[in-house]
């Protein structure tokens, strides 16, 4: 990346956090800005799953951030979960792109929506009512999903996983 994409890639998110908070509020700014850095994050943490999972080295993603092997290994390499989760949570999973709808509308109906996303995996939540999910390309504004009831389940470069609730009792 030249230098001057970074500076339009830089100008443009300066934009859209402007954009998201209300003029003169200097302390909403703090807090969309760190809500941003916390979003890049995690952005790069899935683009370096995505990456390891398409096949590349850790030399090769160290390259490309000016990392060593070891240094990109030990910041982005997978952490075992270390908490065992509560019964109303559980990890489904192994998925993929080609098959990961399918399992979520099951997962849906039986009363289980998503609230994180891993690598070949989502985090689900079990309510007592049938969720419905739907994956989006990260292209912007979500207003049009929001009208229709849609909330953000989970974040996962490139894709945007909605969730909205039924209301229909959860099958057995």
């Amino acid at each position: 990346m030249t230098s001057a994409e970074r500076a339009a890639l830089a100008d443009a998110i300066g934009a859209a956090i402007l954009d998201a908070t209300p003029r003169g509020d200097e302390l909403a700014l703090v807090a969309r800005t760190a809500e941003a850095e916390t979003a890049v994050r995690q952005l790069l943490q899935q683009s370096v799953a995505a990456a390891r999972a398409g096949g590349h080295s850790w030399a090769a993603i160290g390259e490309r951030l000016g990392l060593s092997r070891q240094a990109v290994q030990q910041r982005f390499g997978e952490r075992p979960d270390t908490d065992a989760l509560p019964d109303e949570q559980r990890w489904l999973g192994p998925v993929t792109a080609f098959d990961e709808m399918g399992e979520l509308e099951i997962a849906g109906r039986l009363g289980w929506h998503t609230v994180q996303v891993g690598m070949l995996r989502h985090l689900v939540v079990r309510t007592p009512t049938q969720w419905e999910h739907k994956r989006v390309v990260w292209t912007g504004s979500l207003k049009r999903y929001e009208n229709d009831g849609w909330v953000v389940g989970a974040r996962a470069f490139p894709w945007i996983y909605l969730v909205r609730d039924t209301g229909l009792p959860a099958e057995s």
